[in-house]
């Protein structure tokens, strides 16, 4: 486990709910290339808040990554909602692109 992990899962014991930590957490998993365990921190982060809309885009290219393609199809469709939601303008043209995206995925 790299130091960077290790320093973010103190600061998680400190907050279990703290979506920047989660989010950290997550991006830090994929680029290890643990996607399951971004997902899982992704998911953690958007049970704890769920307009933040970021994770549901990032959750749903780690999905892409682990080869889960109706998963993140699935995940996208909840980020566009929860953006519409929050007025997320910006994520909501993401999440709208990666749909695409993902839409001529196989």
């Amino acid at each position: 486990m790299s130091e960077r992990l290790e320093k973010l899962k103190k600061l998680l014991a400190m907050d279990p709910k703290d979506t920047f930590v989660l989010y950290a957490m997550a991006q830090e998993c994929f680029k290890q290339g643990d996607y399951a365990a971004a997902v899982e921190y992704y998911q953690r982060c958007i049970e704890a808040d769920a307009s933040y809309c970021y994770a549901y885009y990032h959750m749903a290219v780690a999905q892409k990554h682990a080869g889960q393609l109706d998963r993140a199809r699935a995940t996208v469709q909840a980020g566009i909602q929860a953006a519409h939601r929050a007025s997320d303008h910006k994520a909501l043209g993401e999440l709208s692109t990666l749909q695409v995206d993902l839409a001529e995925a196989r």
